[in-house]
């Protein structure tokens, strides 16, 4: 019998920024509603079943416009996750959560949007990435 293989190409045409916070993700989330005027709002887990390991549960916030989608997750999953590497992006665990931007609403000028979010104190550190670079990338379509 013949086998066909279906590749579909993504487009990671969003903004990626990890930050470092030791706050709660509502206490984030609320912080980032107020200081750029987002409206993120606590959406289902996200639920990752993993090969090789069982599942991790990921928490959401999202932001939602006409165009655009702003979503909060973080990166360590929720609770206790029996899996090995309970993470979502596991090549930047030193980072507690990642802010994923779409549509207009992607930052022209990262370096003034990492120094407006800087300017949250619940915010430690903050840095840009490039999605295409991250293994684990598909874990951010949805």
């Amino acid at each position: 019998m013949k086998t066909l293989r279906l590749d579909i190409a993504y487009e990671y045409d969003f903004d990626l920024y990890g930050l470092v916070s030791t706050v709660k993700e509502h206490k984030l989330a609320w912080a980032l509603n107020k200081l750029l005027g987002f409206r993120l709002i606590k959406q289902k887990d996200l639920c990752y079943d993993l090969v090789g390991q069982d599942h991790i549960i990921i928490s959401n916030y999202e932001y939602l416009t006409d165009y655009s989608i702003v979503r909060l997750l973080k990166n360590k999953a929720v609770g206790t996750a029996p899996a090995k590497d309970p993470f979502l992006l596991p090549e930047i665990k030193e980072y507690d959560y990642v802010l994923q931007i779409n549509g207009p609403l992607r930052q022209l000028y990262p370096k003034e949007f990492i120094q407006r979010l800087l300017r949250i104190p619940l915010v430690q550190y903050v840095k840009q990435f490039d999605p295409l670079t991250l293994k684990l990338k598909d874990n951010l379509i949805f």
